[in-house]
């Protein structure tokens, strides 16, 4: 499997590529191209064509979670993917998997921070597999669906509200979820937030593919504003569980990064960053 990493706060020396707040990485399983997370405009776009990465060939797009910063590039893949067709090339049709609640309307301070494009509007692009339950994408990488929260230090507070028939919720963000893949030295956890607590994410990954060993975890953390104890409670628990390499980036946070890489093997992320798994 070959990640690289499309979208994220930072970029690699040299390589002269874009960032902003945001995360996308394009997986590469044998013949299937997986689109996870679209970043928060058209900088996903911008960033593949400048790396020779024609995105209307992704068979999926995975969505992490529903906030703006994962999924408003969605639109401007929708664009590609209507110029794509007007050019006379084929378009695609990905296959677009998400939690049930990934669409949902959220709030935050009045402002909407959920996706912009309606459920309707990507019908006409993709193909919908919206499942609470883990799916299995290719052989070995799964979509690991709505994650149990059983560690309390990684409880967080709601996240603005929610819209659901019945009115406005705390938003808990049940729709945060992950990929992991299976690797011959172990899981390959693939975050996007981890709103849901990475040990969490662990747990649950182990318990759907039903290997233990952890090689390496890339993605977001969402301990940018976490206090103290719960970086040093998610620090120890990873040790723990032998993560043999951690690539934190995008939420993660200066200080947690610091901590963990007083434990943990850390290594530097950044749009244009590639690495393979066997």
């Amino acid at each position: 499997m070959r990640l690289t990493v499309l979208v994220d706060n930072n970029t690699l020396t040299d390589r002269y590529l874009l960032g902003e707040a945001g995360l996308s990485f394009l997986l590469r399983d044998g013949g299937s191209r997986v689109l996870f997370d679209c970043g928060f405009s058209d900088v996903v776009c911008a960033n593949a064509a400048r790396m020779g990465i024609d995105l209307g060939a992704a068979d999926v797009v995975a969505l992490s979670h529903g906030h703006l910063d994962h999924t408003w590039g969605l639109a401007h893949l929708v664009t590609h993917f209507t110029v794509r067709a007007l050019e006379g090339r084929t378009p695609g049709r990905p296959l677009l998997v998400a939690h049930p609640e990934a669409f949902a309307t959220r709030r935050l301070n009045g402002m909407n921070i959920g996706s912009m494009v309606s459920e309707a509007t990507l019908g006409d692009h993709f193909t919908f597999r919206l499942t609470r339950e883990p799916l299995r994408l290719t052989d070995w990488l799964f979509f690991l669906g709505e994650i149990p929260r059983q560690f309390p230090f990684e409880a967080t507070p709601p996240m603005g509200v929610r819209l659901t028939p019945a009115g406005a919720v705390p938003d808990t963000l049940p729709d945060d979820t992950a990929l992991a893949y299976l690797g011959e030295d172990g899981l390959v956890i693939v975050t996007g937030c981890s709103h849901a607590g990475i040990c969490n994410i662990v747990a649950h990954a182990r318990e759907v593919t039903g290997e233990s060993r952890v090689a390496a975890i890339v993605g977001g953390l969402h301990l940018l504003d976490a206090s103290e104890d719960r970086i040093m409670a998610v620090t120890d628990w990873l040790a723990d569980a032998g993560v043999s390499a951690l690539y934190p980036c995008h939420c993660t946070g200066f200080a947690a990064t610091m901590a963990l890489a007083a434990r943990l093997p850390v290594h530097e992320v950044g749009v244009g960053l590639a690495l393979s798994f066997d």
